[in-house]
């Protein structure tokens, strides 16, 4: 199994570490004034260990807890840590249609820098969305304010499927070129700054379901039709869309880490969407050919597979076959632990509607995950059960982040 690896020398971990005053807070500030000025579960037996400061170790902090390595601290990044809630952000988004942006290197590039110069989140994260890759199979999109993504080829029947691209002839450097340029300066960025570059990809049945939706869709009704009709052995176009996508969504994977990314988050944003055996059938087997083109190719970098609105089937995704899983905010994140098993290293799991209160509960709900998931630096990867929200209360980002960093666990 890819999970956790067991790690003997957590045991090496000393009690008595020194910790340096926190200043996580002083670098905040400073990090948001420059940013303004630039925009114009281990097992219950065994204790959490000690928590370090070492600002050397930062550089790689979450990609070694995405291996399921025992660190120093609790790592933490956001979804949607690059957004709208940031004023900085909304000077692009106001102005600039989302896929001008996320294709143009520049603005891409400063999207994906700005959170991180003003919060210090663990992780940089390539701004872009789950559907950039699919045009290399000839299905066209945009993203339409106020509406969402917009998929503008049909994908009805199996006829539809075959007129699809080649997956095997994909270039990604000729239909994407700006992919390359933005992590390739990005991964010079994350260096820069002592910190892990994040690249991501969509899931096959997520983005199979969008593109036969055509946008988001609130019964998936036209994708479980296709579903049964593939259950039921009239027609595979089911099966062969998920396979020729799971094909290009490993190969995009491997793309974004020969250009620069360290860790690999597999976004199944519609698992809601899916019954326990639904899941089983079809969103998992796609999910895992995925997950395998992307560690055959480069097994040292960490997969994290994240399905939103998939806590209720936990128990389906202990064999992924990646290093680590994310968990939305719908379960507890102690219970998540037992149900994945205590070699499974776990990320997540704030409610993102906890940034809307104060100060206090803040730090509150982040004590309160670290604490559940095993304490400081065991295997626990520290980010929200979804994304941050819009309108999101910018210094609330700012004082989650801080905490996470500063919090060295119960008793210390």
């Amino acid at each position: 199994m890819l999970f956790g690896k067991t790690l003997i020398a957590a045991s090496l971990l000393s009690a008595a570490a020194a910790f340096a005053p926190s200043s996580s807070t002083h670098r905040a500030v400073v990090a948001r004034g420059v940013a303004g000025l630039r925009s114009t579960v281990a097992d219950e037996t065994s204790p959490a260990p000690a928590a370090v400061s070492d600002a050397a170790s930062d550089r790689d902090i979450l990609v070694r807890s995405a291996r399921g390595e025992i660190t120093e601290r609790t790592p933490v990044w956001l979804m949607r840590q690059a957004g709208r809630y940031m004023s900085a952000f909304r000077q692009y988004s106001d102005k600039y249609p989302f896929r001008e942006r996320s294709e143009t290197p520049s603005m891409a590039i400063e999207l994906s820098l700005q959170c991180h110069r003003a919060y210090g989140m663990d992780g940089i994260i390539m701004f872009s969305d789950i559907l950039t890759p699919l045009p290399t199979l000839g299905i066209e999109f945009d993203v339409v304010k106020g509406i969402g993504p917009v998929i503008s080829t049909e994908i009805t029947n199996e006829e539809d499927v075959a007129k699809l691209r080649n997956v095997e002839d994909v270039d990604f450097d000729e239909t994407l070129p700006f992919i390359r340029e933005i992590l390739g300066s990005l991964s010079k960025e994350a260096e820069e700054a002592n910190t892990s570059l994040i690249g991501f990809v969509g899931s096959p049945f997520t983005l199979a379901a969008y593109t036969i939706e055509g946008k988001s869709s609130k019964h998936c009704l036209d994708t479980k039709k296709m579903m049964m009709a593939d259950d039921a052995g009239e027609s595979k176009a089911m099966t062969t869309f998920l396979d020729k996508i799971a094909t290009m969504i490993g190969n995009y994977a491997c793309h974004q880490i020969d250009c620069g990314a360290q860790v690999i988050q597999v976004f199944e944003s519609w698992a809601h969407q899916l019954s326990p055996a639904q899941f089983e059938q079809f969103g998992k087997p796609a999910a895992k050919k995925a997950i395998a083109i992307i560690k055959e190719k480069h097994p040292d970098v960490p997969v994290i597979y994240f399905a939103n609105g998939g806590s209720a089937y936990l128990e389906l995704q202990r064999d992924m076959g990646c290093d680590m899983i994310a968990v939305d905010w719908s379960v507890d994140i102690g219970e998540a632990r037992k149900i994945l098993g205590p070699e499974i290293p776990i990320s997540g799991n704030i409610d993102p509607t906890i940034l809307f209160g104060t100060k206090e509960q803040i730090e509150k709900a982040v004590r309160d995950c670290i604490d559940k998931a095993g304490g400081p630096g065991n295997r626990h990867l520290l980010n929200l059960g979804h994304g941050v929200m819009q309108g999101t209360p910018e210094e609330a980002v700012g004082w989650l982040v801080d905490e996470c960093k500063r919090y060295k666990g119960k008793d210390a």
